[in-house]
């Protein structure tokens, strides 16, 4: 009788254990979901003004699906989700500070096709063999990194065009960039923190839409060195409308800019100006293509403080 006893007490702590192992187990379930939740929904929220469109864009594999969502996406600003199995993206974005359009011009210049922009056929060439999709997608006006040249029936004819056409390549890839500063440096000037941000919206887009293997060879050189540190400062600019912050950013932006524009030929000379009053006295640099002295520093409280030291042409 004793032993009996001893058994059903025996499968009494078993059972409680078992149950208050399971318990255990639900409730740290539970709280794992409740501290991951917040996460997946600020993922979300990062994103003001989100629109969500979905869209086609041709590829393989896995490696398609990295590189696609690497040049689509901009922190805060656009989200790309591309399934490999049904080629279909969904593209979530601030429709304030970017547009469907954008997104894919950054896919196709790193070689994916949309049903709205064709890749370069030379940066599809580049692609992995496994991720040389079938390019079945056709495009009536919009076609990626090139204007439309009007078809040369001998071969003489061709080849000139083609050099003519990567010489625009070249003098147009870096344009965006130097206009998209010119306009924040113009922001900064007003104290206009909200323009200067949407300027370096504009900036951080001419950026990823550089075509590095298109640049002239010192061009290159330097983009390889400087383009990291351009994007980090332009997406400071961006996120914040404090111009005080914004001009903490704009110093080593210049900097930058201005190692890029040395090597590149300008049809305008560009002044290099500079400040000894701004960076806590230390002094700060920037470029015009106003030999005109205005600030960008301090804006109306110092509008003419500072001097032209180079002349860029």
């Amino acid at each position: 009788m004793g032993l009996f006893c001893n058994e059903n007490l025996f499968f009494k702590v078993v059972i409680t254990f078992n149950l208050k192992f399971i318990i255990m187990k639900l409730v740290s379930q539970l709280m794992l979901a409740f501290v991951l939740l917040p996460v997946f929904a600020s993922c979300t929220a990062q994103i003001r003004n989100a629109k969500t469109e979905i869209v086609k864009i041709y590829g393989n594999c896995g490696m398609c699906k990295s590189k696609i969502e690497n040049a689509g996406n901009l922190k805060k600003i656009a989200n790309v989700d591309w399934n490999a199995d049904t080629n279909m993206a969904t593209l979530t974005f601030d429709a304030t500070k970017t547009n469907q359009d954008e997104i894919l011009k950054r896919i196709a210049l790193v070689g994916y096709d949309s049903d709205q922009f064709l890749a370069p056929d030379a940066v599809y060439t580049k692609l992995a063999h496994c991720c040389q999709y079938d390019r079945v997608a056709k495009v009536a006006d919009k076609v990626v990194a090139t204007a439309a040249v009007a078809t040369i029936t001998t071969s003489n004819q061709t080849s000139i065009a083609n050099v003519a056409q990567v010489a625009n390549m070249q003098k147009d890839q870096l344009k965006d960039v130097f206009d998209s500063y010119f306009d924040i440096k113009d922001a900064l000037v007003k104290t206009d923190g909200n323009m200067a941000a949407a300027k370096a919206t504009s900036l951080v887009l001419a950026i990823n839409a550089v075509q590095m293997d298109v640049l002239k060879e010192d061009e290159h050189i330097v983009w390889m060195k400087v383009s990291k540190d351009i994007s980090f400062h332009a997406q400071h600019i961006a996120e914040t409308k404090d111009a005080k912050h914004q001009r903490d950013h704009f110093d080593t932006l210049s900097e930058n800019i201005y190692n890029l524009i040395k090597v590149s030929k300008q049809l305008t000379p560009v002044y290099y100006q500079f400040c000894p009053m701004a960076n806590n006295g230390q002094g700060a640099n920037w470029l015009s293509k106003d030999n005109t002295i205005k600030n960008p520093y301090y804006g109306s409280m110092m509008l003419s403080c500072g001097k032209t030291i180079e002349t860029i042409k």
